[in-house]
């Protein structure tokens, strides 16, 4: 199944990164966050990847072009360091189509930017390139094509630190709590659509605005509650967090090391 993978934003709050290099291809460990969520993709048998460029997509290219697989695979040099045998390898059955999707386009305009090479495709999964989690993709893929939904997409809990505040009349505040504990909950991403999706956006539109509404009046959006590890890569904050997470050894959504360890 294809993985369309949004990499043109600007990522602004990351902006010590973002000035030299996309948010995608900030670093966590020695490989860039858009090369952890691609592993987590193929671990789940989905390596067919579109690429939707914009900010910086020549890093990205580049990245790809000059790709090392000794960083992340073991090997055994010889002769000198002449000859170099992979043991094992990440990207040798990966297909990636790099398409530049505009320098300025929102979310809804990339994806209908790479519609042709989606041709055929029933369904496809669609991600925001910014977060990781430890989910079951297999099993969640599983429930979406039982149903008859257009779009899904993962409901995740907010890991902020702040609090959410409920106010009547008057600037009278009658609650106060941890956002953690509020019950609300915040699109994660993770999308599976059916290529009825197209049918929904207009001209310009961004995607989980006017598309989604339109589903959601036909009742053709579902989601998934997921209390698993989900961390999304919007601030400094949030890099370090995934940083130490990964530096542990234990990074939750390197389900393919899980398997080594068995």
């Amino acid at each position: 199944m294809k993985v369309v993978l949004f990499c043109g934003g600007f990522g602004m709050r990351l902006r010590e990164y973002s000035e030299n290099i996309p948010k995608p291809m900030v670093p966590i460990g020695y490989r860039p966050l858009l090369w952890h969520v691609m592993k987590y993709y193929s671990y789940f048998g989905h390596k067919d990847f579109i690429l939707c460029l914009g900010y910086k997509g020549d890093v990205i290219k580049s990245y790809f072009l000059n790709y090392n697989e000794c960083l992340s695979n073991d090997f055994v040099m010889s002769n000198g360091g002449k000859t170099i045998e992979l043991l094992n390898s990440d990207t040798d059955d990966w297909k990636i189509t790099f398409v530049d999707t505009g320098l300025h386009s929102n979310l809804g305009q990339r994806l209908t930017n790479v519609r042709e090479y989606l041709a055929g495709e029933e369904v496809f999964l669609v991600n925001y390139s910014d977060g990781l989690t430890d989910l079951d993709l297999t099993a969640y893929l599983g429930r979406f094509i039982k149903s008859d939904k257009t779009a899904c997409f993962l409901s995740v809990k907010p890991n902020l630190s702040v609090h959410h505040v409920t106010i009547e009349n008057e600037n009278i505040v009658t609650g106060i709590q941890h956002l953690t504990k509020a019950g609300i909950w915040l699109n994660g991403g993770y999308f599976i659509f059916r290529k009825e999706i197209f049918d929904y956006i207009r001209n310009g539109e961004e995607l989980v605005e006017e598309p989604f509404r339109r589903l959601i009046r036909e009742n053709k959006v579902t989601t998934q509650k997921h209390n698993g590890f989900w961390i999304g890569m919007d601030t400094f904050k949030d890099r370090q967090l995934l940083e130490e997470v990964f530096s542990s050894g234990e990074a939750p959504w390197e389900h393919w090391r899980k398997d080594l360890k068995k």
